[in-house]
């Protein structure tokens, strides 16, 4: 697959809104990322249902195990960071969804990213932050799961309301689909997906202290935590715009992020996926590499951390079908954007 990667240094129609800079996005070298597993389970969310998780939308390595959240469910999953062994399910929202799938997309929190956080006092071993896409007024719910000292997860869960930061991130961008979470530093990063005409994909970075603190004194992320909001154009598949679908911290405060390129008219619908791309954003949240991924595959999660021969990524895909379990994929990401 040939990825066109439409990203020149011209100014944008749209004010506020940079492009990835040509000489960033011109990469002609793509990735290839390997199988590694798929993600089955040793039992289903319900009786008689898929063993399997199907739509993961992100993920973290955290010490001996991976977890991968999924937009479609109730459940995190947890998997054994070697190895093939099924993977377990931990209940984060009371309830059931239906098995019909406009339904289910009705009801659905879909969480679509999740971001190991380190300094929340209920949690000294680390947690998991489950984050909602926004994307509707009902899918501003998220979850804060304790860490145990080898990685696993741990408990309580307890719900976070994500409203009053959303609300604050809508009357600047519009349209939310936030998909990527990142704690680098002092700054919590997320990721906006621009699906459609009328999104923006964008780096909004939150004061990570003010965050921490919130969710320490069970509260929502604040408003106030907003620092800034810079809007990117991430260049073309063919006519189709990429937009932003996870983003992975490393230990310098730089992120990996993932791309993919939808053919959706908004944030709520699904549409035809094109391809994917993989790259790199500095600790100011500029970028510094782009790279297309040469597979016809929707890339929604990444985990990445560097080794002496670059960035070792572990990236999840959705299928958009229910009946067939997403796949683990992992790759070398040559570490050319290193500042």
């Amino acid at each position: 697959m040939l990825l066109a990667l439409d990203c020149g240094c011209a100014a944008s129609g749209r004010a506020g809104v940079q492009e990835f800079p040509g000489q960033v996005a011109a990469a002609t070298q793509g990735v290839l990322p390997a199988p590694r597993r798929v993600l089955t389970l040793e039992a289903s969310e319900v009786t008689e249902g898929p063993t399997h998780v199907s739509a993961a939308s992100g993920l973290v390595r955290a010490g001996q195990w991976i977890h991968v959240v999924a937009d479609d469910s109730l459940f995190l999953a947890t998997f054994p960071a070697e190895g093939e062994a099924p993977g377990r399910l931990l209940r984060l929202f009371p309830g059931t969804l239906p098995a019909a799938p406009k339904e289910r997309k009705a009801l659905k929190p879909d969480l679509e990213a999740l971001c190991l956080l380190e300094g929340v006092p209920e949690a000294p071993h680390g947690a998991v932050l489950a984050v909602p896409s926004g994307s509707t007024p009902e899918r501003r719910r998220g979850a804060l799961v304790p860490l145990e000292a080898d990685g696993a997860l741990g408990g309580p869960v307890r719900e976070v309301d994500f409203t009053p930061l959303y609300a604050r991130l809508a009357r600047e961008l519009g349209e939310l689909n936030v998909e990527g979470a990142a704690l680098a530093g002092s700054r919590l990063w997320l990721l906006n997906r621009g699906n459609g005409d009328k999104g923006q994909d964008a780096v909004v970075a939150l004061d990570a202290g003010a965050v921490l603190r919130a969710l320490g004194a069970g509260q929502p992320p604040p408003a106030d935590s907003v620092l800034t909001v810079r809007r990117w154009r991430l260049g073309r598949v063919g006519a189709v715009p990429l937009s932003f679908s996870d983003a992975a911290p490393l230990p310098d405060g730089r992120l990996v992020f993932s791309a993919a390129a939808e053919a959706s008219q908004g944030s709520y619908l699904d549409g035809e996926v094109v391809g994917s791309a993989l790259g790199v954003l500095s600790p100011e949240g500029e970028p510094l590499l782009l790279k297309h991924v040469k597979t016809k595959v929707k890339l929604e999660g990444v985990a990445a951390w560097p080794t002496s021969e670059g960035l070792h990524l572990l990236l999840v895909s959705d299928a958009d079908d229910p009946t067939v379990a997403a796949p683990l994929f992992e790759t070398l990401l040559l570490d050319t954007g290193a500042r």
